[in-house]
């Protein structure tokens, strides 16, 4: 039986169904599909299920690795639980405080031997120890801690006393002639520190840029921080 005039069988019938309705060559209609789609620039997704990140997201420390992951509020809350992914992966918590008691005192301090003003110290449980950074134009700089000053402030000062591995820091402003400030932050709030600092840092001295930078950097620590009333041990 034919059908418009095309028999079913017929080679030429085939064809003619097979032929594309236009003239014109079907390559550049799929070459849009073999093209590389564009990767997404690094920080935008989800390291764990590659979600769509907004510009201000959470982080989870790889504590192995030590280092921070940027993640989703769902993945962020998979990893909060103690002992999560076999406690591989820690999510950083949220809560700033800030102590005007806290006592760290001049010999302490030149006992760090930490050429700035600026320091941050977090305990890693991989080594059980506290270790100590400071922001450079290079980037975060490890300086050794004296056998028994971490003890002595934790010991000292109560806003320690609760801080979780890993994930949260003690950060220190001291300034020559000036206010000595002390908060316990987000772990992920110091290295945004490090990063303005690289960021803006020219010369020897900084520059106006930088400087004007971390002040804004701490008042908004200062804002975002519930104050400690008590500072500081007996």
């Amino acid at each position: 039986m034919a059908t418009d005039g095309v028999e079913r069988g017929s080679p030429m019938g085939l064809r003619r169904f097979l032929e594309p309705a236009s003239t014109a060559s079907p390559v550049p209609d799929l070459r849009r599909f073999l093209e590389p789609k564009p990767r997404p620039a690094p920080g935008e997704r989800c390291d764990f299920c590659t979600e769509i990140l907004a510009p201000t997201h959470s982080h989870v420390v790889d504590v192995e690795g030590r280092s921070l992951r940027c993640a989703c509020r769902a993945c962020w809350f998979l990893f909060a639980p103690d002992g999560a992914a076999g406690g591989r992966y820690r999510s950083v918590p949220e809560r700033y405080q800030h102590d005007d008691g806290f006592l760290l005192t001049d010999a302490q301090w030149e006992t760090l031997q930490i050429p700035v003003g600026i320091a941050f110290f977090f305990v890693n449980s991989v080594g059980g120890d506290a270790v100590a950074f400071y922001p450079s134009p290079a980037g975060a700089t490890e300086s050794l801690l004296p056998i028994g000053i971490w003890q002595d402030l934790t010991t000292t000062n109560l806003m320690l006393q609760g801080m979780a591995p890993d994930v949260e820091a003690l950060l220190v402003r001291r300034e020559r002639g000036g206010p000595r400030q002390a908060f316990l932050v987000p772990i992920d709030a110091c290295y945004e520190l490090v990063g303005i600092i690289r960021r803006t840092w020219k010369g020897f001295d900084g520059g106006q840029e930088a400087h004007d930078a971390i002040d804004g950097f701490f008042a908004d620590i200062a804002e975002k921080s519930r104050s400690v009333v008590t500072g500081r041990t007996s």
